[in-house]
């Protein structure tokens, strides 16, 4: 079987890695012929509103998926209208891909948000930090990610600079959050609507990027998991969605509230290469192509760092027992993610020492 997927970055290089045991074929399509997955499989490179070179993609191919969320829509529903299945569908992409879609999605469902409102002008703005207060940060609607296209108000004299800053695009202001943690939780829905569900993971940020992830999260209670779960269910039924889905929580006390979702693998799941009885990749690639999903159980505790804008000594790294290495074969540069490296254990108080050394290199 052939699998095509939109974009050849990281996630689709892992992706193709999963499927290869399983027998499975694969195409990229990406305007950067440079991209990483292109070192592993066929890939086109074209302007995403290349139709002709679309069609060429979608040639012979059983099933098309994509591995970041900023594939353009008309892309999407000309793939998917006729030419060859996609999954996820056009509409989760389209909810996903505008900020305010997604609050307002949740909202629809009952899952707890943060206060948030649409900001167009910078009159709007200025209404919106009086109902929502400060501190609030104030988002674009598109395109952001990695903390990139948005900025913090810790009061409403800082409204005209970070306009300055972000406004003349559509722009969402939402509420900051006093959370005690940030967490994800992962799930996947096969093409019969079956489900299963990762265990939570506990997530650290620096600048907006993922640094490390823990699973499962620590001290982490079977009524907070069946939180995430079942709000998680109520997005992929309404959605009709089929694979892998990532939603970013935050935790107030007992309580866990909806920050954003990606549709699609990601990176708070890569513990899953090592950690998990089925991985991420190999479960999204499952769901899409209708095959049985695989276990989700974690194997022990593991702990997920990421490498950004430079590599660390690799054999110091590799000198640590159970440090798994992955490499994603781009160039170094600031902010970029180069590679992750993931540590795995029986309980995580017994990991510290390991997660210490290896934060010494990093």
């Amino acid at each position: 079987m052939k699998v095509g997927v939109l974009g050849a970055g990281q996630l689709g290089r892992m992706m193709a890695l999963a499927g290869y045991p399983l027998g499975l074929h694969f195409r990229f399509y990406d305007p950067n012929p440079e991209s990483p997955a292109g070192h592993l499989a066929e890939l086109i490179s074209a302007p995403y509103d290349d139709f002709d070179s679309l069609r060429a993609f979608a040639a012979g191919l059983d099933v098309i998926t994509y591995e970041f969320e900023n594939v353009p829509s008309p892309t999407a529903r000309f793939l998917e209208e006729g030419i060859a299945p996609l999954f996820p569908s056009s509409r989760a992409l389209d909810t996903a891909q505008d900020r305010l879609s997604e609050k307002r999605l949740f909202q629809q469902l009952g899952i707890p948000t943060p206060a948030f409102q649409s900001v167009d002008t910078q009159e709007e703005l200025l209404s919106a930090l009086k109902a929502i207060g400060t501190p609030a940060i104030l988002k674009t609607r598109r395109m952001g990610y990695d903390g990139k296209g948005q900025a913090s108000l810790t009061s409403p004299a800082e409204a005209e600079q970070v306009w300055q800053q972000l406004g003349g695009q559509p722009l969402i202001l939402e509420q900051r959050i006093a959370f005690e943690r940030e967490l994800s939780i992962l799930s996947v829905r096969d093409r019969s609507g079956k489900i299963a569900f990762y265990p939570l993971v506990e997530n650290h940020h620096d600048a907006g990027i993922l640094r490390l992830s823990l699973a499962p999260a620590p001290h982490l209670s079977h009524a907070l998991q069946a939180q995430a779960e079942s709000l998680a269910r109520k997005v992929l039924e309404m959605l009709d969605y089929v694979g892998v889905l990532a939603i970013e929580l935050f935790q107030k006390e007992d309580q866990l509230i909806a920050n954003e979702m990606a549709p699609r693998v990601h990176n708070s799941g890569h513990w899953t290469m090592e950690g998990a009885v089925t991985s991420q990749f190999e479960n999204h690639l499952r769901a899409i192509l209708g095959f049985p999903l695989g276990e989700t159980a974690p194997r022990g505790c593991s702990a997920m760092f990421n490498l950004i804008g430079a590599l660390p000594d690799l054999t110091e790294v590799l000198s640590l027992p159970g440090a798994r290495l992955h490499l994603y074969g781009k160039q170094p540069k600031p902010g970029r993610k180069l590679g992750h490296i993931t540590l795995c254990g029986d309980r995580h108080d017994l990991m510290g020492p390991l997660v210490s050394a290896l934060k010494t290199q990093l």
